[in-house]
């Protein structure tokens, strides 16, 4: 009995070492594992990160509370590969694991700015004294200056405001904002809101405003923005506005990219299974 016993043993051995043999095979053909433990996934050569498209900005409201992954959020990132990408309704957490994931999984080198309005443990989670930081941010494949991250005085019913940065777009220095405006049905404080970044916008010849504006485009509260720029979307102009292209599951064009010293060249909105927002990108050259 003791030499059955024993011959059970060694063949117990015998299969572990076959199992170990396995997954070091495994590892070493499919990479080490990817943020979020996510194991196996091939990682991609470095030299890819260079592979996103020159002079595509896109503007994407996350939504928030809403339970999506961020390696999804990353991958539809990823299928546009744009060069400067504006978030909103958008978690610090959740946007480092969204720059990582682009990274790991795609290749996709980005520089990340932030600009946090408030600290919400319903919107971000967190410890409850240490709440995760809520608002927009930036990501761009070239270095960002000069950042100014503002809160606006009034932000409705919940605190809303824009950060914007220097960085290069089409070959030119490019300011770029991105804002999410007030609620809906809060109309007085959006035109309040826009008043304030207006001429902020209009310290630059070359500038590119990106966001979630809440508002359709024949909203009184845009006029200042009209004013200073064009949308991307080519036919997409008050009195017009019947033509503009939804952004929204509700069918309403809430998200612009606001164009000042550059034209664009191509303009494309896609639904997302992510968000109750579309992603808008679009393809710019400098004037």
């Amino acid at each position: 009995m003791r030499v059955h016993v024993e011959e059970a043993g060694v063949l117990g051995r015998g299969a572990w070492l076959v199992a170990g043999a396995v997954v070091v095979t495994c590892m070493m053909l499919l990479g080490p594992s990817t943020p979020a433990g996510a194991p196996f996934a091939r990682t991609v050569p470095v030299d890819a990160a260079k592979d996103v498209v020159p002079n595509r900005i896109m503007t994407w409201n996350l939504c928030n509370p809403c339970d999506e992954s961020n390696v999804d959020r990353a991958a539809e990132i990823a299928a546009y590969a744009p060069q400067v990408v504006g978030l909103q309704e958008a978690c610090v957490r959740d946007v480092e694991r969204i720059r990582d994931h682009l990274a790991h999984l795609h290749g996709l080198d980005y520089h990340v700015e932030y600009g946090p309005v408030l600290r919400s443990w319903s919107r971000c989670g967190g410890a409850p004294w240490r709440p995760g930081g809520y608002g927009q941010a930036l990501l761009s494949a070239a270095p960002m200056t000069d950042v100014v991250a503002e809160e606006y005085p009034d932000g409705g019913s919940e605190d809303r405001g824009y950060i914007a940065v220097t960085t290069e777009v089409a070959g030119q220095t490019v300011r770029v904002f991105n804002t999410h405006l007030a609620q809906r049905r809060q109309e007085s404080v959006r035109a309040r809101q826009t008043a304030v970044l207006a001429p902020r916008v209009a310290r630059y010849g070359r500038a590119v405003v990106l966001g979630d504006f809440n508002a359709v485009p024949d909203s009184p509260e845009l006029s200042p923005m009209w004013a200073l720029a064009e949308d991307t979307d080519g036919g997409c102009r008050p009195p017009a506005a019947g033509a503009c292209e939804p952004t929204t599951d509700w069918q309403s064009k809430f998200d612009y990219v606001f164009l000042r010293g550059l034209s664009a060249v191509r303009h494309e909105v896609r639904p997302s299974a992510y968000s109750d927002h579309h992603l808008l990108h679009t393809d710019v050259t400098a004037h």
